[in-house]
């Protein structure tokens, strides 16, 4: 039996922010405490203002003091206080509280909370726009363990003002969210945005866990994020957790290869071995200092017009057996890609890719959005820190093995593509493996689907048994 359940119809119509506080409020099993450090009491001032909390809310605390906060939770090893690891303390040392004060054969039948939050606005300077972590440890039911909900947000307002009515509010949304709609998580996501600008502030990670959320995969609440524009990009890790982008790009040395993966296949494998091979051999990378992310853009998993979920996942779960950390972006052009690399870190960037992908970025047609067409996007693109490690092609008709010394591009780019050649941007990769250059997903697909032999060893070593384990890419076994 759910407790938390008040009225039919949560969210038809948007509620006010009102109107939500008070639905809390006012339901007599819901008791909890917000705990607020940075961007002040903006979440708790809602329940206030509206009436009614004194039967909802245990306690407010703002540790505004870093020493102060310590003491409460625990130094952090690495002294951060804006961090998911702050959030965490924060939210289960004030729940253990709770427990602790409200025994359960004498309050049976609430269903306790902790909320938090740990902000840092925009700066005086401006220089740093701000960020924060947001999270919620809540029951749907007393008889049931805690659930959790924990998000990353940054902000776009230039005001410390307006960043801390945004937090008040995507703060109430996620309290009201995870008692009445625990049930639609994605649509939850949605509505975090009830009452706020996407351009205000962007959610870029959000994790949810615990027994309400059993059957929830949290990549396809990254996929979702994407899809709905509430951030351009994601990333999660090969546990097929969400990890923030920030703290696995802060000051690495970042190796990129964008592709469809569909499925991973030995010729994927050998362009990263490759070319992380070159990019670690390079003079200051270090390899414990040094990510690399397979990325998939919005427009690759919606070539056939719509996205089907079924089929990221199988890429997915492929990428992930192998270790990788994978990242869904809504970056068509390559450089919009290295502008977001370049915002967490001044080390080397290198992308990985194929011929065939190489000459198409310099089709034109790309770059009618740039005032300054082509020559802005490639001003973009080389003007941090980047090589591209470009992996041959065998051209199908006459067998040649393609490289940057005999590809041809439009006429009209041909010096443009000297320029940046011969400025040694680009980088060939010699040591392939030839047996590879005739292998193509698209070809691997395929004979999937019409049961063909011979496409196992097309792929990595255990890849194929994984396929097969979980019937993924339409496979059907015998």
């Amino acid at each position: 039996m759910s407790l938390a359940l008040f009225g039919d119809k949560p969210f038809e119509n948007k509620p006010s922010l009102e109107s939500k506080a008070l639905r809390i409020n006012l339901n007599e099993h819901i008791y909890g405490t917000f705990a607020e450090i940075g961007a002040g009491q903006e979440v708790a001032r809602h329940f206030f203002r509206c009436g009614g909390a004194s039967g909802t809310i245990a306690k407010t605390i703002s540790a505004y003091d870093k020493d102060f906060s310590d003491a409460i939770y625990g130094e952090d090893k690495n002294h951060q206080y804006v961090s998911e690891s702050r959030l965490k303390k924060m939210l289960n040392y004030e729940l253990q509280l709770i427990e602790d004060r409200m025994p359960r054969d004498e309050f049976p039948n609430k269903m306790f909370f902790s909320f938090a939050n740990t902000v840092a606005t925009i700066d005086f300077a401006k220089k740093y726009k701000g960020h924060g972590w947001m999270g919620i440890k809540f029951q749907a039911d007393p008889n049931q363990d805690y659930s959790e909900i924990l998000i990353h947000v940054r902000f776009h307002q230039i005001d410390a003002l307006s960043q801390q009515e945004s937090v008040g509010i995507l703060g109430l949304n996620l309290i009201y969210g995870a008692f009445y709609c625990h049930d639609k998580p994605r649509k939850l996501i949605k509505y975090l945005y009830d009452h706020l600008d996407k351009d205000a502030i962007e959610v870029d990670t959000v994790n949810f866990s615990g027994p309400l959320f059993k059957d929830v995969d949290n990549r396809l609440m990254s996929l979702d994020l994407v899809k709905n524009g509430l951030t351009e990009a994601v990333m999660f890790g090969p546990d097929g957790n969400n990890v923030l982008p920030a703290r696995v790009l802060y000051k690495k040395n970042i190796l990129a290869l964008r592709g469809s993966f569909r499925p991973v296949t030995k010729v994927n494998i050998d362009m990263f071995q490759k070319s992380y091979d070159i990019l670690t051999k390079t003079e200051g990378v270090e390899e414990q200092n040094t990510i690399v992310i397979f990325e998939i853009t919005l427009s690759n998993l919606m070539s056939t017009g719509e996205i089907d979920e079924q089929d990221f996942m199988d890429r997915a779960k492929l990428l992930c057996s192998l270790g990788h950390t994978v990242m869904i972006s809504n970056f068509q052009e390559y450089y919009r890609l290295v502008e977001y690399f370049s915002n967490y870190t001044k080390g080397k960037m290198a992308l990985t890719m194929g011929v065939s992908n190489f000459v198409e970025i310099f089709n034109e047609k790309y770059y009618r959005n740039l005032s300054g067409g082509i020559l802005e996007a490639f001003g973009r693109l080389f003007f941090k820190n980047l090589k591209i490690y470009l992996y041959p092609m065998k051209d199908p008709q006459t067998g040649e093995v393609i490289t940057s010394n005999n590809l041809k591009v439009h006429p009209r780019v041909k010096e443009l593509y000297k320029f940046f050649k011969y400025n040694g941007k680009v980088i060939d990769i010699f040591e392939f493996d030839e047996k590879s250059l005739s292998i193509f997903s698209r070809t691997v697909l395929d004979m999937i689907v019409n049961k063909e032999k011979g496409w196992e060893e097309m792929l990595p070593e255990g890849i194929a048994n994984v396929i097969k384990e979980k019937e993924l890419f339409g496979y059907i076994g015998d």
